[in-house]
């Protein structure tokens, strides 16, 4: 019996080949989409989750309390990691990690006699290793790191700095001042790790090792718990050590624990993130919906067609019912039907999968491997797939034909009834009204990205190119390289910095009086006087920092944003000469600029100080070029810069080009939305393609008795057309109060956005009127040109 059904399933989509043909290739297309969405989601889920204790690693999160920024930190004190391992007995392990330069520069390496730029170095503890699963191919991790000057480095690394010799006890230098001896070369670290290191040298080698603070919040720490403990303890255990060591008037922060799991996903809105590799689970849930939408849609398609397909179905059903067959079988057999194309559909859609992935990986900069398509839980999950579509693609087409009238369907007057063509109209509202959403959205993220890369920041960052000079060590060399470079032709400015508009700076606190009864956060820019002529910001009061001002002198100057005079509780005219009190230092407010952004656009414009003190290191050289000729430009400051230092390497960064970054997740995620949107809007105009040829038959004595009768093609046109022109109209008046909410929301999350203007929905309502004509208007078109009296023979 079984081998019956699929005989004439099979002979049933062999005898419809158009049927055939769009039901397969929605489908196809909706489970190809919805396979490439779920291993991104996969991928993104799988996040460190190859470490063995992972359900006991924490990070620890810092939280402001002053009043003024509520924000979550993912840097820490120095102090509080060593108090956490000796003082709270439910800790096993805690280390500290600092990224090279606080997360800015490139680290300088010297090995072998040649120079290497390094992205990814840290300082940490030993018990790093004892916290996560690192494996080490030479050396021993009980004992690595333990002691000052030592480094191990990762398997890639070593093989560029060392090729196959082995690398213990060799040299290397960091910065053209210290020297590391390599202790050990650990396994490269997966890339859903969201720790991910290529040196890691030891924390003893810092300052910061003897003297740790309770001040400089800039170290990540993670700490290793003991099973069966509860985080909620540990987390007051924490404040009893704040309350020991900081005065509660001096408590600018509290600290929380976040474990390993949600690291990943659930830190995009915090500060000072180390890792590159920050997802969002809000777009994890948005995708997810995308797929399940994509996928919905396709099922669809074949309910919509297949429901129109069953009037040259009828009669075979009412032979069947006749001759006994009852409904409980017919619906089987309509299932198999079903299971039969999709499992065709599901084949040819791993295959589209196959060949898309390449392109999804190199386009959207991800690592989807398609080895994960033989995995036990993807094939199984492949059955899960297969079964639900066939069990939502084949329900109301089973359950509709299977419980209609036998009498009924052998008449050959036989057409579905009202409820019927209300269930198929109301399925392809649906199916635009999901592809007016997607539309929509796209045009609202393009217009944020958009909005994002074009507003006025405060400051003019074309033509600016940052140069590290962290590996020039003496004041002098690094003097004569700022005269150098200002004699250049196509040079205007240039400036020392400690940082610049998207790199962070210091964080401090500022006082108007020398108690700190009130201060604000701030973050503050230690520059030379030219960074007004270099940002080309706009002073609103008094003017830029003092030339030539000497080390030894105790006067130090400030220059404010407006935003920093505002929340001081001045007024602009009369801040200028006034003193105020940073880390203990006093200094003069010389000037106001105006309000610049200085991060992205996610977070609103905070208070911002530039000042000429001395604690802080000058890491860059900010050169406004004249723009003429950037190229040579480029090769200019590059072949002074090697004249000059020789030892160093020669690395520029474009300030535009630098802000654009920040906004790379968003782009990623806005690109993946495009792609996908598209191909939804293929599967709607595949099953509307379809709809229209069935219409199209179905009418065609009409169309013969019309055309006899004098009506013009343009008119049958606009007969067969007209009918699906309303359903889309209505589908588009449903899907956007739906885009509005959704959109509004993911906007949300910018504290400089863009409006939802009248021309986003008027462009999506053309574009897919349009999209919906051109697919309705080919057999419309073709049907009104038929001769009549071989439309009127037509049985």
């Amino acid at each position: 019996m079984y081998m019956n059904y699929l005989k004439i399933a099979w002979r049933n989509l062999k005898g419809s080949k158009l049927f055939s043909v769009i039901n397969i290739l929605g489908l196809s297309i909706g489970i190809a989409v919805t396979i490439v969405l779920l291993l991104y989601i996969h991928a993104e889920l799988s996040f460190d989750k190859m470490y063995t204790n992972q359900d006991r690693i924490h990070r620890v999160l810092l939280h402001t309390e002053d009043g003024v920024a509520k924000e979550i930190w993912t840097g820490i004190p120095s102090a509080l990691s060593p108090a956490l391992q000796n003082e709270i007995p439910e800790i096993e392990y805690a280390s500290r990690l600092l990224k090279h330069d606080y997360g800015g520069n490139a680290a300088i390496i010297k090995a072998n006699q040649k120079h290497f730029s390094e992205q990814k170095l840290y300082w940490a503890d030993a018990a790093l290793f004892k916290i996560f699963d690192i494996e080490f191919i030479v050396g021993q991790s009980t004992t690595i790191l333990n002691d000052p000057n030592t480094v191990v480095l990762s398997e890639s690394t070593a093989q560029k700095y060392f090729g196959n010799d082995n690398p213990l006890g060799k040299l290397i230098t960091l910065n053209n001042s210290e020297q590391l001896e390599v202790k050990g070369v650990f396994k490269d670290f997966p890339s859903n790790s969201s720790l991910s290191c290529d040196i890691i040298v030891s924390f003893t080698s810092l300052q910061y090792h003897l003297n740790p603070s309770w001040g400089n919040a800039s170290f990540e720490t993670y700490c290793l718990l003991k099973p069966n403990t509860f985080v909620d303890d540990i987390q007051q255990s924490i404040q009893q050590i704040v309350d020991k060591n900081i005065p509660k008037d001096e408590q600018w922060y509290s600290f929380t624990l976040q474990p390993l799991e949600r690291v990943h996903l659930y830190s995009a809105s915090y500060k000072d993130n180390y890792s590159s590799k920050i997802g969002d689970i809000n777009e994890i849930q948005n995708l997810s919906f995308l797929a399940i939408l994509i996928l919905l849609i396709a099922c669809i398609n074949y309910m919509n067609l297949i429901t129109a397909h069953s009037q040259k179905k009828a009669k075979d059903i009412g032979v069947n019912k006749t001759l006994g067959a009852t409904s409980r079988t017919l619906i089987f057999r309509f299932y198999v039907e079903t299971a039969l194309l999709t499992c065709i559909a599901m084949i040819i859609g791993i295959v589209f999968t196959i060949v898309m992935l390449p392109f999804f990986n190199t386009v959207f900069q991800s690592t989807l491997d398609i080895a994960m398509l033989g995995n036990v839980y993807f094939i199984f999950g492949m059955i899960v797939i297969w079964l639900i579509v066939t069990l939502i693609a084949g329900s109301y087409p089973a359950i509709f034909l299977s419980k209609a009238s036998t009498g009924m369907m052998l008449k050959p007057s036989f057409r579905m009834g009202k409820n019927t063509i209300l269930v198929r109209k109301g399925l392809v509202i649906l199916q635009f009204a999901a592809s007016a959403v997607l539309i929509v959205s796209v045009i609202i993220m393009h217009k944020q990205l958009q909005f994002m890369q074009n507003k006025e920041l405060g400051f003019d960052p074309e033509n600016v190119v940052a140069i590290p000079i962290t590996a020039i060590q003496t004041p002098q060399k690094q003097h004569t390289l700022v005269k150098a470079f200002e004699s250049l032709a196509t040079i205007s400015h240039v400036t020392k910095a400690q940082g610049f508009p998207s790199v962070d700076v210091s964080g401090n606190s500022l006082s108007r009086t020398q108690d700190f009864a009130t201060y604000i956060d701030i973050r503050s820019n230690a520059v030379d006087p030219n960074f007004v002529d270099v940002l080309k910001l706009n002073m609103l009061e008094g003017k830029r920092l003092s030339e030539n001002k000497q080390d030894a002198d105790t006067i130090k100057e400030m220059v404010l944003n407006a935003k920093a005079v505002k929340q001081l509780g001045y007024d602009i005219k009369e801040v200028v000469g006034k003193k105020v009190y940073m880390n203990n230092r006093i200094f003069y407010v010389v000037g106001v600029v105006n309000d610049f952004n200085f991060s992205s656009l996610h977070i609103p414009i905070g208070a911002y100080a530039f000042h000429n003190g001395t604690r802080e290191s000058k890491r860059y050289l900010l050169v406004r070029t004249t723009g003429s000729n950037v190229s040579s430009s480029i090769q200019q400051l590059e072949a002074t810069f090697k004249k000059i230092a020789p030892d160093a390497i020669f690395e520029f960064e474009f300030l535009n080009k630098r802000l654009q970054n920040l906004y790379t997740y968003e782009q990623k995620i806005a690109q993946i939305y495009v792609m996908f949107c598209g191909l939804a809007i293929l599967i709607a105009c595949l099953g509307l393609f379809g709809l229209a040829a069935f219409t199209a038959e179905q009418r065609t004595k009409e169309i013969g008795i019309r055309k006899v009768l004098g009506a013009s093609v343009t008119r049958i046109t606009q007969m067969l057309s007209l009918d699906f022109v309303k359903l889309v109209l209505i589908a588009i008046i449903i899907a956007f109060p739906i885009a509005i909410l959704i959109m509004n929301n993911w906007l949300e999350k910018f504290a400089y956005k863009t409006d939802i203007g009248l021309h986003v929905f008027l462009s999506a309502g053309f574009m897919i009127l349009t999209i919906a004509l051109i697919t309705i208007s080919s057999h419309a078109i073709k049907a009104a040109m038929q001769n009549p009296v071989k439309s009127l023979k037509t049985e």
